[in-house]
């Protein structure tokens, strides 16, 4: 098992995975990600989407795509993992938490000050295993989200 920095090689294993995930979740249809919007987005001009891969038997059986936010409170950035994934025949051997403590590492390094993400409410396996990990569920918070026409309304000049 080894866990690196995602190359441009790595892009169409890694679109891959992020179907699979959209699938897993119930949102396939949603899912519009293609190897040309990965790779400006990971190896552009100015990329700000990072990722990691796990390999086992040389092949790109995870990964972990993030960014960088910002906490106003503590006056530091952190991590934000946008995807973790692994491929659902490589789950319970350890991938998962290897990707996660490269980034919590990086935390670590850098002195960011938090790595946070986001979960379905009904993934319980994943919900189990972040908490196994010490994670705790920001229950008190709701996630919003402007897209499509209500993005466009209110973006739109007046």
């Amino acid at each position: 098992m080894t866990i690196r920095e995602a190359v441009p090689g790595d892009v169409p294993a890694i679109v891959g995975l992020v179907h699979a995930l959209a699938e897993y979740e119930r949102e396939a249809a949603s899912c519009h990600l293609t190897e040309e919007q990965l790779t400006a987005a990971l190896f552009g001009s100015t990329p700000a989407l990072f990722g990691h891969v796990a390999e086992a038997g040389g092949a790109v059986v995870g990964c972990a795509l993030w960014f960088l936010n910002f906490s106003t409170w503590r006056g530091v950035h952190g991590i934000y993992l946008e995807d973790l994934i692994v491929a659902p025949q490589q789950r319970g051997g350890g991938l998962g938490t290897a990707l996660l403590a490269r980034l919590a590492a990086i935390c670590v390094e850098r002195g960011y000050g938090r790595l946070e993400w986001s979960v379905l409410d009904w993934n319980e396996p994943s919900i189990a295993f972040y908490r196994s990990l010490g994670a705790v569920g920001l229950d008190e918070w709701t996630m919003f989200r402007l897209d499509g026409t209500a993005l466009a309304k209110l973006g739109s000049p007046r």
